[in-house]
């Protein structure tokens, strides 16, 4: 079945549809031996695609993995200053897997992996409301933090021009101590170390961050560095999708 080159080239190199796009533009996909255009559509079983002179295989199968990231891991595919990079972890896979969102180099927890590109941005997109929730060690007033967090923040850059508005976020003290606590904020945004950007306003010193879960995955189980599948379920459930309902069998007449 034809589909359109650009979603068949991410899916089986497990890069964005965006980057896809590029190698097509710079003429570096050809499709029964002829350069592809934008808007181009190709069956990956049929036709003989090709990208910098390689022929693209068929379509790998579709993996989804839960991921204890560590510290000191980036999640960028490509990094200029060599730092290790979380597809590390998963190398044994033998399949090209891609971080569906970010999580800092130093912060910890639950990270997803994919190639599947839909997916990801169904997953991943603020406006299809999945939830991640974070634990995070802190130094300073929490119970203030947590009201503050509660109603919303403007979050400026260094210069002091405006970021990003930080919505709402669901915020509680897990545990208070002399100097700090442990907070638990659950948001649905996606914004660059906003966690971090909201306890660094609200005056807290963060120790440490931890992503605990992502929709209804958690990292209970996962030691850290390790990994696991996610189940159909888990897949269905953090996508939005519901089961399929079994078909009614048609009785003779």
């Amino acid at each position: 079945m034809k589909e359109r080159l650009q979603k068949v080239i991410a899916a089986a190199h497990g890069v964005s549809r965006r980057a896809a796009e590029t190698l097509i533009a710079e003429g570096r996909v050809k499709v029964n031996g002829r350069i592809a255009e934008l808007g181009s559509s190709a069956d990956p079983e049929r036709d003989k695609i090709e990208v910098g002179g390689k022929r693209l295989e068929n379509r790998p199968k579709k993996t989804y993995v839960a991921l204890y990231k560590p510290r000191g891991y980036v999640t960028t595919l490509s990094d200029e200053k060599g730092r290790k990079n979380v597809t590390e972890l998963v190398s044994d896979i033998h399949t090209r897997l891609f971080p569906v969102g970010r999580l800092d180099m130093d912060s910890e927890g639950l990270l997803l992996l994919t190639n599947d590109g839909d997916w990801a941005n169904l997953v991943s997109h603020p406006s299809h409301g999945v939830e991640k929730s974070y634990l995070v060690t802190v130094a300073g007033d929490a119970k203030a933090a947590v009201r503050e967090m509660s109603k919303g923040m403007d979050l400026f850059e260094e210069d002091g021009s405006l970021a990003f508005h930080a919505s709402p976020a669901r915020a509680v003290v897990r545990d208070q101590y002399e100097d700090g606590g442990r907070i638990l904020v659950t948001l649905t945004e996606g914004h660059n170390r906003e966690v971090r950007r909201m306890c660094e306003a609200c005056g807290l010193k963060v120790r440490r961050l931890v992503r605990v879960a992502v929709g209804g995955v958690t990292v209970a189980g996962i030691r850290t560095g390790g990994w696991r599948f996610l189940t159909e379920e888990e897949v269905r459930m953090l996508s939005g999708r519901k089961k399929k309902a079994p078909e009614k069998r048609k009785e003779n007449a």
